[in-house]
């Protein structure tokens, strides 16, 4: 067993990649990308700290929550969450961004690259208004690549079915996990708790 110092040694083990999966990247946002966009209600953004650290992050709307702006820019809001500001850091720091869009049911990915900055524009953030609110901040994408990855991840985890799921109750309570990794014993709340304070600030 050895590390992996260089790409031709890689490249090697795993062979070349087909001609068709070379070509399949797109530089733009057509229509198959912005149908795809126009449908996912989940996606993971990627991005990387001042400390080197990648960060990868899980963001979440009704379909329709991502907004395309032209060919070469889509826009995405930053509803509240815990207040950390991971992604938006990031980006300040290091404009790159990767986005991974899932469509439930869906086998296949879209994988969009590029790079990225936080606004405050109010007409910006007025365009993703719901139940009378708008997010503190938009992020614009300019798009460098867009491309569709294929279905084995999804095929090998089971994603989309159900039977393969988590049952209730298999899992330690998130109040359990919080209390270990924080050492802050007081910490306790129920599931019904739980969900309630998730919708009470979802927008």
């Amino acid at each position: 067993m050895a590390r992996i110092t260089d790409s031709a040694t890689l490249q090697a083990i795993y062979g070349e990649p087909s001609q068709i999966v070379l070509d399949k990247v797109v530089r733009r946002l057509d229509k198959h990308c912005r149908t795809l966009l126009a449908r996912s209600p989940f996606y993971v953004i990627a991005t990387r700290g001042a400390d080197g650290l990648c960060d990868a992050t899980p963001r979440g709307d009704a379909p329709g929550g991502v907004i395309v702006l032209d060919d070469k820019r889509l826009m995405l809001p930053d509803w509240p969450g815990n207040r950390r500001l991971d992604t938006l850091h990031n980006l300040i720091h290091d404009p790159a961004i990767g986005l991974l869009f899932l469509l439930p049911g869906v086998r296949e990915t879209l994988r969009v690259n590029g790079t990225a900055e936080v606004r405050d524009d109010d007409d910006l953030r007025a365009r993703f208004e719901t139940d009378g609110k708008t997010p503190r901040t938009v992020i614009v994408v300019t798009v460098a690549e867009a491309y569709i990855q294929c279905g084995k991840a999804s095929l090998r985890s089971r994603l989309w079915e159900p039977e393969s799921w988590v049952k209730p109750g298999e899992l330690p309570p998130l109040a359990e996990v919080l209390r270990d990794h924080t050492l802050m014993k007081d910490i306790d709340f129920t599931e019904e708790e739980l969900v309630a304070s998730y919708r009470a600030e979802l927008y």
